[in-house]
This record gives structure tokens, sequence and C-alpha cells, in this order.
């Protein structure tokens, strides 16, 4: 398994977090009336192989998909011995995407992933530290070329960045964020919290190519404070095998009236709330270029357990039911992408009166 928050300077949030002792329950996953075809996944580790599990199972609902220190689809094909020896190290060899190919081909066949067309659309964004020792930099290259061989195209819609003297995890700038050292990951080591002491923002490097910002604009319209909600909510209406009680969802005020674009921000493994609190809600830098760009971001949870006990995504199977030979964690029938989807659903339903 992979093992793989405050705000940044010029963000006000108004962070508004029930507490369990305090209430019954948290208030549930609100409805928005958010716009259903503007929507992207971005993730990190095992986050990053369950975005792009996301984005094959349902093209048509995402426009936009970011993968940071992760391999190819289905990497895993079902199997943990897999997962930790082909897709982590690659001492069991590469993955053959040639394999990878046939498995998405009988899927479609039974309409279990979206259409090529959808897929073909889709706009991309893959990075990897060249000092990943969690991650086989190498698995960062095979999903960009997996990706390039699925989009109309990959000159126009792929980014695929590899950074040297950075590990494992999700680089920040380290001069705008309040994280002390201890809470920080060496750059080129990891740990900590996985969220990097790099002076790199790639959450907005990220989101720019995403959604075709020119770069910086979000960094300049920081000093704006704009203000924004961050809600702890309950995730029980959603509750799957591997999903916490409890999510976070930041609103900038500018979505108050609805019509706001969406993205699904995923986690690695042992960057849940119940390992590192919120660091990585509070400080992805994704709140700020939301906020600087009139987005939604929704923060699932993933816990841990006997069988996951560093809280990843579901990548390789873990999920679904336990006699299954050939597990359908990564097709529109896994638990944890219908219930990932399910919170899609409803924050675009029409919005709540209140």
């Amino acid at each position: 398994m992979i093992s793989p928050l405050l705000p940044a300077a010029g963000l006000v949030l108004a962070v508004f977090v029930a507490s369990p002792a305090a209430a019954d329950r948290l208030p549930d996953l609100p409805r928005l009336g958010l716009e259903k075809t503007d929507t992207s996944v971005i993730g990190v580790s095992s986050g990053g192989y369950m975005a792009t599990q996301l984005a094959v199972a349902w093209p048509e609902r995402f426009q936009g998909l970011a993968v940071l220190g992760a391999g190819p689809w289905s990497c895993a094909q079902g199997s943990l011995g897999r997962a930790l020896g082909q897709c982590m190290t690659t001492r069991l060899g590469p993955p053959q995407l040639d394999e990878l190919e046939q498995r998405l081909a009988d899927y479609r066949e039974l309409e279990r992933v979206g259409s090529a067309e959808n897929l073909a659309g889709l706009r991309a964004f893959v990075w990897h530290g060249r000092e990943d020792k969690t991650v086989a930099p190498s698995l960062g290259s095979a999903l960009a070329e997996q990706l390039a061989n699925w989009l109309a195209d990959p000159e126009t819609q792929l980014s695929f960045l590899q950074s040297d003297n950075i590990g494992h995890g999700w680089p920040i700038e380290r001069e705008t964020t309040p994280l002390t050292a201890e809470e920080l990951g060496d750059c080129r080591q990891g740990g900590a919290t996985h969220m990097l002491a790099c002076d790199k923002d790639i959450a907005s490097e990220a989101m720019d190519w995403l959604h075709d910002t020119p770069p910086g604009t979000g960094t300049a319209n920081k000093a704006n404070k704009l203000a924004g909600d961050l809600l702890h909510f309950d995730q029980s209406d959603f509750a799957v095998k591997g999903l916490d009680a409890a999510g976070y969802l930041f609103v900038p005020a500018a979505c108050d009236a609805g019509g706001c674009g969406l993205t699904v921000a995923l986690h690695g493994c042992a960057m849940g709330a119940e390992q590192i609190g919120d660091t990585f809600v509070h400080h992805s830098g994704l709140n700020e270029w939301a906020a600087a760009h009139d987005r939604v971001v929704l923060y699932p949870q993933a816990e841990t357990s006997l069988g996951n006990p560093q809280g990843c995504w579901d990548w390789w199977g873990f999920a679904e039911s336990t006699w299954q030979l050939n597990p359908l964690h990564d097709t529109r029938e896994g638990t944890q992408i219908s219930a990932l989807i399910a919170m899609m659903d409803r924050l675009q339903e029409v919005r709540d009166s209140n």
C-alpha cells in the first residue's frame, strides 16, 4: 500500500466545524446547484490512482484529471501483490499497458466504464517527483503514455511533468504556508504529512492546466482576500467500506448563489483526517486557487482498517466483496467510485433553499 490546515496568506476562510461531541451529527453534504459540465478531479498517491479510476469509469462527468505520484489506470488489476510489486516498485516488472488496454476494452464491452469518445475529450495533468521512493517515477511515465493513447490530441490536452529533487507527496510553497518544519515533509525524502516543503505550488500548476487559466492569475487574486467557508460534513449518506465518517467541503463566497464548477480532491495514503487532521484540506493550495477562480472543492475522506491500515483509497480491490476473484473497484460498479459519484450528484442537485 502506498505510504504514500490553516489558510495561506491572503485568503480568509470562515471555517465551520461541528464537533460530534457537541451535536448528534455533522451537517449533511449540501445541495449547491453546481455546474454539471465543469468538474475536475485531482489526487495524489492512492488518491491519484482513484482519480484516474473515476475519470475512466465516468469520463462524461469530468472535464479534467490531475494525478500526482501515481501510475497507470487499473495497474493492480485487483491484486495486492501486483499493487506492491508492479505499481509502487517495479520489482515484478513494469505494468503491461497492452494488458490494461484489453482490460479496458473488456470493461467497455460490458458498459462498466465510459466511452472512448468521452475519455478522449479529457484534459489531463500528470506530475511525478524524480526522487519518489514510494511510487517509482517510471510509473508516472507509464500513466502519461496510457493517457496519450486515449486522448484526442495529447499535445494540447496532456501536460506531463517530472521534478528533480522531489520525493513522494504533495509539493507546496514553503514560504507561504504556516506549517512548521515538523509538519512538513522533506522535499526530497517525503515523510511527515506528505505535504512537501519544495517551494512548488503544484495545486496552482495542475489547476491552471486543467481549467486553461493563465498561470499566476490565482496567485494575483489571493491579495483580494476572497472569503470562503470550509465545511465539515457527515459522510454517512454515502457510507461504503473504506470511507471515513466525515469529509470536508470548501465553498468560495462567490459560489453561494450556485453555478460554480466542482473539483474533487483525493488525499493519499496516510494523508486523511484520521492521520493528519485537516492539514491536507487546509494547506494543499487548492482552496486559494478555488477562491480566486470560483470553484467548490470536495475533500472526501478515507479511513484506516485492518485491511487498509494507512487509509488508502481503493485502487487494488480491498473494498469489494471478499469472494470476488476479480473485484470491480475500477469500474462504475466499484463501491467507492459509486459513493464519490453520489457525492458529486448531491452537490450538483438544485441547491438547498436555506
